[in-house]
């Protein structure tokens, strides 16, 4: 299956409300998303080379790259204490899509 936006954010708002009790808007939930996508890319995840065999995605990392670029987005409404939550729900959800 492959990865869908929409699906993406109603999962991980799902994920959220049943967690912490509470959503966030679709944008910026999208902007989080996008964020963990470009770790990915700048780490070369997204190479199609990579040993699938380990599937070991680095959270903390991804955490943190998340939390630093929410800092300089003045714009964004994520609470930073949120953005783990986000992060092993976009985890989650790419899971659950790769499992189908």
């Amino acid at each position: 299956m492959e990865f869908d936006e929409e699906k993406a954010v109603e999962f991980i708002n799902g994920y959220m409300k049943e967690k912490i009790g509470k959503t966030y808007p679709e944008d910026e939930i999208l902007n989080v998303i996008d964020m963990i996508w470009d770790y990915y890319e700048e780490n070369g995840l997204l190479d199609p080379d990579i040993d699938d065999e380990d599937d070991s995605i680095p959270s903390d990392e991804i955490v943190d790259y998340v939390t630093r670029m929410i800092k300089k987005d003045k714009g964004a409404l994520i609470d930073a204490d949120d953005i783990p939550a986000i992060v092993a729900a976009e985890l989650a959800y790419e899971e659950s899509i790769d499992e189908i």
